[in-house]
């Protein structure tokens, strides 16, 4: 039997409508603020994804799905397929509905959509985030993997490679990135 107090379920996730990108913006540039004095300064930035920034990205392939709670866009997390992986990108929840579960769902809607490996890619000082996929079955890759991963399907500056880690789910063999 549904618990009457969770609002939240999977019918709540749904791919996210083009007239919402300023509530996905909103979404991501609020969580982004954890980030804030925890990245390395020189990987900071105010706002931390501009309008042009979230254009470029779902002009590159990656589809937004959302999670409504109370009638409002409350999480959204990204899909981009790419060549023989799925790569999870810009995963938030709105700072007043964390820690309800929101977050899970949106990753674990992602992991039956894909039919590839799944990567993500998020800031090594963000440990809160490494545990939570990790709590959704990720592994951590070597360094080396890291490097060779986010330089083959990611397109960031060096300064964010060195700060960052990569998570595979299922997990990497020592020999596959190579």
């Amino acid at each position: 039997m549904r618990n009457p107090n969770t609002s939240s379920t999977l019918s709540n996730i749904r791919a996210c409508r083009n007239d919402e990108r300023a509530a996905i913006l909103a979404i991501i540039n609020a969580a982004a603020e954890a980030y804030r004095g925890v990245i390395p300064a020189d990987c900071w930035h105010d706002p931390y994804m501009p309008q042009d920034e979230l254009e470029r990205e779902i002009a590159s392939g990656v589809t937004f799905w959302g999670h409504d709670a109370d009638g409002m866009l409350a999480g959204v997390m990204g899909l981009q397929r790419m060549r023989d992986v799925d790569l999870i990108r810009h995963a938030y929840v709105l700072p007043g509905k964390q820690q309800r579960g929101i977050g899970g769902k949106l990753v674990a809607h992602l992991q039956r959509l894909s039919t590839q490996r799944i990567l993500v890619g998020t800031w090594a000082a963000a440990q809160w985030a490494i545990r939570f996929y990790q709590r959704h079955g990720f592994a951590l890759v070597s360094p080396q993997q890291k490097a060779v991963l986010l330089k083959s399907y990611w397109d960031i500056p060096e300064r964010q490679v060195e700060t960052s880690v990569v998570l595979a789910n299922p997990a990497l063999g020592q020999e596959e990135a190579a």
